[in-house]
């Protein structure tokens, strides 16, 4: 099917606006870039970038609809991102004390990786996205698959080339954060953050 109809451009800048909104991928990526490095941040924008487009996806084919129609799992879908979020704020707290590492492993980058693109399939904000922000742009046609696989690259596109520029400048901290108070104090404001990102995913009403 043709998508011609489709207000690209239009949604393109709704995604801008919500991209540069603060929310768990600007936060943690932010912190992550400035205690972990450059090459974790990247890592972890990688991550996020899929998890984007799979979200993206499964909200634009239906997900975000069976979300809506069965509370239970909007509900869960809820507690598992809240969950995942305080998990890692408490993962910060504890590890404020630590020193800001100075390199980082392949191991690192790989749970990074992992971490973005789980942030973000357990996001509710993404199928809520999708399911009232995006048909304002599908100029009444329904939605088909290439339809929905271009929605979500186009939204994956700018969103990674934000999160490239955050993660570039939350690593020109590291050196200041050399300090080892320096570093536990940030870490500690880096984890009240996440768990505030993990209190507004129970606080998001689909309805």
């Amino acid at each position: 099917m043709s998508t011609a109809g489709l207000d690209l451009a239009g949604f393109g800048f709704a995604v801008l606006l919500i991209e540069l909104t603060p929310g768990p991928n600007m936060a943690w990526l932010a912190g992550l870039a400035a205690t972990e490095g450059r090459r974790t941040g990247l890592s972890a924008v990688a991550g996020v970038a899929i998890g984007l487009l799979a979200s993206g996806t499964l909200a634009a084919l239906g997900l975000a609809a069976v979300l809506a129609a069965v509370p239970a799992l909007w509900h869960t879908l809820r507690l598992a991102g809240a969950a995942m979020m305080g998990w890692m704020a408490i993962e910060a707290w504890l590890g404020a004390g630590k020193g800001a590492r100075l390199a980082s492993s392949t191991a690192a980058s790989r749970r990074a990786f992992l971490t973005g693109a789980l942030i973000n399939l357990l996001n509710p904000k993404a199928y809520m996205f999708f399911l009232v922000v995006a048909p304002q742009f599908l100029n009444g046609e329904v939605l088909s698959l290439r339809s929905a696989l271009l929605l979500s690259l186009v939204s994956a596109v700018i969103a990674t080339a934000i999160h490239c520029a955050i993660v570039l400048a939350g690593s020109k901290a590291q050196a200041w954060l050399a300090d080892s108070a320096r570093t536990k104090w940030v870490r500690r404001g880096f984890a009240l953050v996440i768990f505030g990102v993990a209190i507004s995913f129970l606080l998001i009403d689909i309805g």
